[in-house]
């Protein structure tokens, strides 16, 4: 058990479909300094206020400022998740907690306030652009679900922009695309983006393949995908080479994923560089490295050269989201 006395402890949260991390962070002269970090399980608590109240029965401490990157839409200091079934307000947890300031996010923006307060070795350069200072930024970040959010430069500092990007339409590119839409279609009222590029959506690309009779499904892998997550399983397969539907698979997400990264881009005029954030780009690393992203990244025609000279880097960093948050919930007054 750990005890801090420091006069502004800040806890920060980072709060997906699949897991919550908290953490008690300090001011930092760059940024804020991390002093203990505890992953949970979302889907196993009622609700966010049972696992901070875990996270401070092993960590005592006399939080002043909190606030709570969420993977869903804020309002008016509440937000109902959009992957668990959780309403999240900042009065109640004030509260419940006596903090003296809340803050709610969505947790892209809580990532794209740590995007400038990252270090270059917290980036995989994915092309050899260079980055020009003072010019917009994008993030998205595929996980469990999709999340997109910009940073618009303004008055000498990035201003976060929240997003619900991820669930505008899917727009498809070629006709195998066509024929994936057309199969997504049967099955859900609105073919979005995270049902495409995300884990489900990997997930969704696979099991069009399979029912298309685009491939053939080994026994092994058919029983490892009952037993673990599908989209880990697919993931894995591919990157080992062990299955053609997998790597077929793989191919096809991260082509989408780099079509949509691009149509990012030119919406918000992003040539300050795209971020890539989120669970999935890390661990597809050698994958992105292949050329399959940025060609369909620059695939916009008449844009191409521009698209070309933006840089585009993977975050590394798999605690930007709640190192965001740290930094947000300092500034609160």
């Amino acid at each position: 058990m750990t005890h801090f006395k420091d006069r502004t402890m800040i806890l920060a949260g980072d709060i997906g479909g699949t897991k919550t991390n908290l953490g008690l962070f300090t001011r930092g002269k760059g940024r804020p300094l991390p002093k203990v970090i505890e992953t949970f399980s979302s889907q196993s608590a009622p609700d966010l206020e049972h696992i901070i109240r875990q996270f401070l029965e092993i960590h005592p401490a006399s939080v002043t400022h909190a606030c709570f990157g969420i993977a869903g839409p804020v309002a008016n200091g509440k937000s109902k998740t959009t992957n668990l079934p959780w309403n999240i307000s900042e009065d109640r947890i004030k509260k419940q907690f006596n903090f003296h300031h809340v803050k709610l996010v969505n947790d892209l923006t809580a990532t794209a306030i740590a995007v400038p307060l990252l270090n270059s070795d917290e980036f995989f350069p994915l092309n050899q652009a260079e980055r020009i200072k003072g010019q917009n930024l994008a993030l998205i970040a595929p996980g469990t679900g999709l999340g997109i959010a910009m940073l618009i430069y303004q008055n000498g500092r990035y201003l976060p922009i929240p997003s619900e990007g991820g669930h505008a339409d899917f727009a498809p590119n070629n006709e195998a695309e066509m024929k994936l839409w057309q199969y997504l279609h049967q099955h859900y009222d609105h073919v979005s983006i995270e049902k495409v590029v995300s884990g489900s959506g990997l997930g969704n690309i696979y099991r069009w393949l399979k029912d298309s009779d685009r491939l053939n499904e080994p026994a092994w892998l058919r029983q490892k995908l009952k037993e673990m997550d599908p989209a880990k399983t697919i993931t894995q397969a591919a990157l080992a080479n062990k299955d053609v539907g997998c790597v077929k698979a793989l191919n096809m997400f991260v082509s989408i994923f780099g079509a949509v990264a691009g149509n990012l881009a030119l919406t918000g005029m992003t040539t300050g560089g795209v971020y890539l954030g989120g669970g999935i780009p890390p661990k597809i690393l050698s994958k992105l490295k292949e050329d399959i992203f940025m060609e369909a990244f620059t695939n916009k025609g008449r844009f191409k050269e521009l698209l070309e000279n933006i840089p585009v880097k993977v975050i590394l960093n798999d605690k930007a989201a709640l190192m965001g948050a740290a930094y947000c919930a300092a500034m609160l007054k």
